[in-house]
């Protein structure tokens, strides 16, 4: 075996550190008794070089210092203690194990069954202890190179009432892009290509929220059936760039590709939001394999079962839970997040499952630990907060009740403009709410309409061309015999199911995309976009693609003439929503007259022209008129000059019968800048006030109030 100059080092910073003289060795483990630092000459190599034993400890911080060692070198451990199931202890040294604060991991795992603790199939389940070496089949962590050349790069900060969120795949997105060189096609380099930057800037979003980018783990379940867990939902590296989206290496490369990503992008003004998946790790339940936290300190690491500590709490569906009351998990977890942001430079994280992460004693605790520190983090508190507001636990559901820093995907609001525009008959009460920002879920908690995150569709579930062309999930190829994924899509009355060629059919679910899209982008509050949604990519109808590295969920570049007028109309539609701060307010509607005026910021009309009474809010009608008032906004820029806009109308038919609908009398022309039915739904055309407009079945109609000097002849 090689041999190596030793030194006692220091207990923190944790993770491997390389200074420019040698790395520092850092672990936690409250529990262990004893911990080997293991050397590798190359990434695939299944037995060590050599073997350290980490023999100082501060704070249950296992230390040592190689003053030999310097990137990239290949590293893992070894932990030693106790093998006991039934105390929640579950030491075994055969098991070689991956830091958790590994900056990159080379390669992914290569499924055996020396991976478990246990032998798989024998009597006494999780309670025998297998010896077998898991090194071969285990990836390697890479001792990296912290410099990297941002040229000044600093994060964006762009406000959220400007922000617009396109959530993408990093490979999706380029797999099949032409314009992108072959080589970096489906990496991070490819997503932030000249080809990429300019389609995003093109479109007009803001921010790109990417899919879990944190190394993950396919599930033994999924490799047995040839598939893999695309999304990557089932984290094991939480401060490492996965290495399959690298295009220049896995032996630390991946990091500083990621950034050069995240540099080019916010050169072009872009910011970068992470999904992160800090609820659960991919360790599973007491019967999955032993990669990581379990080997090191299963009790500190993990939230178990008080009856039986054999077992795991589980909130997300995912077979574990991370401690959140021990502090060394708060720790690891704030500590990835200021690596993102100081090192990484991202913008913001989308939480999965947020509700998971303020469990402390089984309940949803926003008095918890967890959000108390971010709080006051001087970094994370600056950063783009954004909560996905419920867990699959008792009491997880939580939409409108985070905390002030945070904004949060509105369920509701996708609930219930789903609902409106499938024709139920619930009225328009609930759906005015949810066009205004959503006052009734963030108004009394001091929060403001940019909280509510507003999306139709979403990387889990059906894209935007599936929702109106699919009644029921199609999800044969998961080979779940499709009993996965959300059990229907409630009929949208389009006539039939998947493709057709039927022209009604066709511009029947031309017109409900666009009415959809109108919507989610004129909405107050902040806009998001599922890739691809743009230009009507389909998925077949399978709304769980989660295990497919394929055609499923790659982007189909190849768009036809319905494709590029759906992206010429949604591009318009983000551009209108550009240019007038009246469709993203900073501070919620008034609904009442304004210095001393007659005009309200807000106004809701019934058909009749006249606004909406107690009794037609209560009703179950399905049209409405949404009047904004421009220049009643009562607003102030950064600079405290007043912010005064247009008056709009907007008019919304969820019925299937064409109807008469009174434009108000404000003694200006009304102009028609938008109708969803109509075949060039942007060619303008004005409307005497007071007048009638012919609304047709299922449609969305925008006007705008001419100015005296903008009176058309």
């Amino acid at each position: 075996m090689a041999r190596y100059k030793v030194w006692p080092g220091r207990p923190y910073p944790l993770g491997a550190n390389w200074d420019g003289q040698g790395t520092n060795f850092s672990v936690f483990s409250e529990n262990a008794e004893k911990i080997e630092l293991l050397l590798y000459a190359s990434e695939d190599a299944g037995e060590p070089e050599a073997v350290i034993p980490v023999e100082h400890r501060h704070s249950y911080n296992w230390h040592v210092y190689l003053p030999e060692v310097m990137p990239p070198k290949f590293y893992a451990y070894r932990a030693y203690g106790p093998y006991d199931p039934a105390s929640g202890q579950r030491f075994n040294p055969a098991k070689v194990l991956l830091d958790p604060y590994a900056k990159a991991i080379a390669g992914t795992i290569r499924w055996d069954e020396a991976l478990f603790a246990y032998p798989l199939g024998g009597p006494e389940e999780d309670f025998a202890l297998d010896q077998r070496d898991s090194g071969p089949f285990i990836p390697k962590c890479v001792v990296t190179n912290p410099f990297f050349d941002w040229e000044g790069d600093r994060l964006p900060k762009r406000p959220w009432s400007e922000t617009v969120i396109y959530e993408v795949h990093v490979k999706d997105a380029t797999k099949l892009h032409h314009g992108v060189e072959a080589s970096q096609r489906g990496t991070y380099a490819g997503l932030a290509s000249p080809a990429m930057v300019e389609y995003f800037m093109s479109l007009g979003v803001t921010a790109i929220e990417l899919l879990p980018v944190h190394h993950h783990v396919d599930e033994w379940m999924l490799k047995d059936k040839g598939l893999v867990n695309h999304w990557g939902y089932n984290t094991i590296g939480f401060f490492a760039p996965d290495s399959r989206y690298s295009s220049l290496g896995v032996r630390g490369e991946q990091v500083n590709e990621f950034r050069w990503m995240v540099k080019q992008l916010h050169k072009a003004g872009i910011e970068v939001i992470l999904d992160v998946v800090y609820n659960h790790t991919a360790e599973g339940n007491h019967l999955g394999p032993t990669l990581c936290f379990r080997g090191l300190d299963n009790l500190a690491y993990y939230q178990l079962s008080p009856e039986d500590k054999r077992f795991y709490m589980d909130f997300t569906g995912c077979s574990n839970g991370l401690n959140m009351a021990h502090p060394q998990v708060t720790q690891f977890i704030m500590d990835s997040l200021r690596y993102w942001v100081q090192e990484m430079h991202v913008d913001g994280f989308r939480f999965d499952l947020a509700a998971a992460l303020a469990r402390e004693l089984l309940e949803v605790n926003y008095l918890s630990a967890f959000f108390d520190i971010i709080h006051q983090d001087p970094v994370i508190s600056q950063v783009k907060l954004i909560a996905e507001p419920w867990d699959l636990g008792a009491g997880g559901y939580q939409v409108g009740r985070f905390p002030p820093h945070w904004v949060e995907w509105n369920g509701k609001y996708r609930d219930t403009v789903r609902g409106f525009w499938k024709g139920e008959e619930s009225g328009v009460a609930e759906l005015a709410y949810r066009l205004s920002g959503s006052s009734d879920l963030y108004l009394n908690t001091g929060r403001k309409p940019y909280a509510s995150i507003n999306f139709i569709t979403a990387h889990d579930g059906f894209t935007l061309r599936d929702l109106v062309s699919y009644n029921d999930k199609h999800n044969e190829a998961n080979q779940e015999e499709n009993r996965d994924g959300s059990d229907h899509n409630q009929s949208w009355n389009c006539g039939v199911e998947g493709p057709t060629d039927d022209p009604d059919i066709k511009r029947l679910r031309v017109r409900q995309m666009r009415n959809l899209l109108t919507t989610v982008l004129l909405s107050q509050g902040v806009p998001m976009l599922l890739g691809g949604d743009e230009f009507g990519r389909s998925k077949q109808g399978n709304n769980n693609t989660y295990c497919h590295d394929n055609e499923f969920n790659w982007f189909d570049w190849g768009i036809g003439e319905e494709g590029q007028e759906l992206l010429a109309f949604t591009r318009q539609l983000i551009s209108l929503r550009r240019a007038h701060p009246v469709f993203r307010r900073r501070s919620f509607f008034q609904g009442r007259p304004v210095r001393g005026s007659e005009e309200k910021d807000l106004l809701w009309l019934r058909p009749d022209g006249q606004e909406m009474s107690n009794d037609d809010w209560n009703a179950s009608v399905r049209t409405v008129g949404m009047r904004l008032g421009g220049d009643a906004m009562r607003e102030v820029d950064d600079l405290g000059q007043p912010i005064v806009d247009d008056t709009f109308l907007l008019l919304l038919n969820g019925w299937w019968d064409d109807l008469s609908f009174r434009l108000p009398d404000g003694g200006q022309p009304w102009e028609r800048i938008l109708d969803t039915f109509e075949p060039d739904p942007f060619v303008p055309a004005q409307a005497k006030p007071g007048s009638d407009y012919h609304l047709r079945g299922r449609s969305l109609v925008l006007f705008h109030l001419l100015r005296p000097t903008e009176t058309l002849p």
